[in-house]
């Protein structure tokens, strides 16, 4: 009797641990992916998933270079830790590439992984004006408006910047564009809204204009994208008025800017750059013993 009743718990201890081992599996780690014209899209159902406050979207502009996987590697931890996202990585490329798939797949991040060539004549007018992401921005913008649902905020967060992680809940409740400080950018300390009585009456910064935030300073609500429809970015901003030009799309003025981080006193994101690597001894190893880093070792 005994030993059948040992047998009994032996076989329902293991029942447990394979029903314990298949639901947090299944969640972190689902397999369901939508095929459209320009990418596959997976869905994951995971806690960044919740219905009572608004999702923000986190546009990623991304492109291949020797530091690509190690920023979005650092970019993916932070998000983690923020709730209800979606992540939508946009490749400058033809195709998606492995690195990037691969990266969000074991991110455990409820995202979109599209891709977007820019184009020649883009490239062009982007370079004189030292413009980038463009058109992977606005390949995001068009996702949005197809598939995004209310309430929500839409955000765009380059992969190489520093992100503190109480910026996403500033933005969160954004009516119609919230703002907030940016650290190391325009060649000083930081670039700000000015705030008097709750409203932004200007800015500090180093260029001579109303409105002078960095990509990475503001957040769009889901309704402003929805109610103007033509607004993009677009290469024929002038330089440095990439982000200016496109807000100014969206018909707000200085006071309908709503500023966040304890009146804009309180700075939340950085503008860092990863230094770009030098592998010059390559060529030194190949010189002293014939051969090279190992290419198929993805770094």
């Amino acid at each position: 009797m005994i030993k059948r009743n040992l047998t009994r718990l032996f076989i329902v201890g293991i029942f447990l641990i394979c029903l314990t081992l298949f639901v947090t599996k299944g969640s972190l780690f689902c397999n369901i992916f939508v095929p459209n014209e320009y990418t596959k899209e997976r869905e994951c159902q995971t806690l960044h998933v919740r219905k009572d406050i608004p999702r923000i979207y986190i546009v990623t502009p991304t492109h291949t270079r020797l530091t690509q996987k190690a920023d979005l590697t650092r970019l993916s931890y932070t998000l983690r830790l923020v709730p209800n996202i979606r992540w939508i990585v946009v490749e400058d490329a033809d195709q998606p590439s492995d690195i990037v798939k691969n990266l969000l797949a074991n991110s455990e991040l409820h995202y979109t992984h599209l891709f977007a060539k820019t184009r020649t004549e883009s490239l062009k007018k982007a370079a004189r004006r030292n413009h980038r992401g463009v058109n992977q921005r606005n390949e995001a913008i068009s996702w949005i408006r197809r598939n995004a649902q209310h309430p929500g905020v839409v955000y765009f967060a380059d992969d190489d910047n520093t992100y503190a992680i109480r910026v996403f809940e500033e933005m969160r409740y954004t009516k119609k564009i919230s703002v907030w400080p940016v650290g190391l950018v325009a060649g000083i300390r930081y670039e700000s809204p000015k705030v008097r009585n709750g409203k932004v009456v200007g800015w500090h910064t180093s260029f001579r204009r109303k409105i002078s935030t960095d990509m990475a300073g503001f957040a769009v609500s889901l309704h402003m994208l929805e109610d103007h429809a033509r607004a993009q970015f677009r290469a024929t901003a002038a330089s440095g008025y990439l982000e200016v030009d496109f807000i100014q799309q969206l018909g707000v003025t200085l006071s309908d800017l709503e500023p966040r981080a304890d009146d804009c006193t309180k700075v939340l994101v950085w503008h860092t750059k990863t230094e770009k690597p030098s592998i010059k001894n390559e060529a030194l190893i190949l010189k002293w013993y014939n051969y090279t880093s190992d290419p198929n070792i993805e770094v």
